[in-house]
């Protein structure tokens, strides 16, 4: 295994960092601990670096692996007791705030054949805006043959907090209207298009338009089929039930100033989330990890 090589970039206005280890590239920005793309020497990327994204201070990234955190998508239609530990009559934006917010580099290390590389955001003093709780955050990125990504909530506080979170991932794809997810046959989802109706999965999921279902009780493992590409994504999820699998289609994209019209035929995400009935409750002092390893093989 080759020794590391960590080359400090800049994307318009965001300090990032290109890291080689092995076979692997990666890009991650400080803000938000954003992992922005994941590529295999000789291969097609696997995360998604969205040609038409926008690097600007204080705006999240529609990319890579955003962190949605402590509340997942349109605050609104979380849990009451994730949607009561929010204390301002402002607008709470989509995702919750930590995506866009800079965490600072704990280092960058190789352990054996792996290198890990690690993100804190501690809460600040009286907590975040809005959002007065004392839960800090650690990202950890291993690397070794596949891409581990974990993120750590540990609450610091005497009060227990409730939190919806996701590992908001897009994977590259050839082309989406010819891949298949496998591992949801005869799960229940909510499909957000159709008025957020519970409908049961009936084989393989393949894309015929726009999609936005919330999977339950996930298994730990699903595949993302890309025969065009001759590979299999594989994906291993920890510390998660539920999986929201996106893609906005024609319409949708066309409407995004941060995507080009036809982006969305190039990624699909698989996202490895605690949503709905599956959100975390940490006491005082507990501490939880979601995380994803992500992998690829030839078909």
């Amino acid at each position: 295994m080759s020794t590391p090589n960590v080359e400090a970039v800049k994307l318009d206005e965001l300090n990032c960092w290109r890291i080689r280890h092995g076979q692997a590239e990666l890009l991650v920005a400080q803000q938000g601990a954003h992992i922005l793309s994941y590529q295999l020497a000789g291969q097609p990327p696997l995360i998604w670096l969205n040609d038409e994204a926008v690097f600007k201070t204080g705006k999240s990234i529609r990319a890579g692996v955003p962190i949605c955190w402590p509340w997942f998508g349109n605050f609104d239609r979380n849990p009451p007791n994730v949607k009561a530990m929010r204390v301002s009559n402002e607008p709470a934006g989509a995702h919750g705030f930590v995506r866009a917010t800079d965490w600072e580099l704990g280092g960058i290390e190789t352990e054996g054949e792996s290198l890990n590389v690690e993100f804190l955001l501690p809460y600040p003093e009286g907590g975040f805006p809005g959002w007065p709780h004392q839960v800090d955050l650690t990202l950890s990125i291993r690397l070794d043959e596949q891409l581990h990504i974990s993120l750590t909530s540990h609450n610091r506080g005497a009060e227990a907090v409730s939190i919806s979170q996701a590992l908001h991932s897009y994977f590259a794809v050839s082309d989406v209207r010819n891949v298949q997810v496998e591992g949801l046959d005869g799960l229940s989802y909510i499909d957000t298009t159709k008025d957020w109706s519970t409908a049961t999965q009936a084989g393989d999921l393949a894309f015929t338009g726009e999609t936005d279902r919330i999977y339950l009780n996930t298994p730990s493992k699903l595949s993302l089929v890309d025969a065009a590409w001759e590979r299999r994504i594989e994906l291993t999820s920890s510390g998660s039930r539920t999986a929201v699998i996106w893609n906005p289609w024609i319409d949708r994209a066309a409407a995004f100033s941060d995507m080009a019209d036809d982006g969305w035929q190039r990624m699909l995400c698989i996202e490895t989330a605690n949503v709905m009935d599956d959100v975390v409750n940490l006491a005082a002092g507990a501490s939880h990890t979601l995380g994803v390893s992500i992998g690829s093989k030839p078909l």
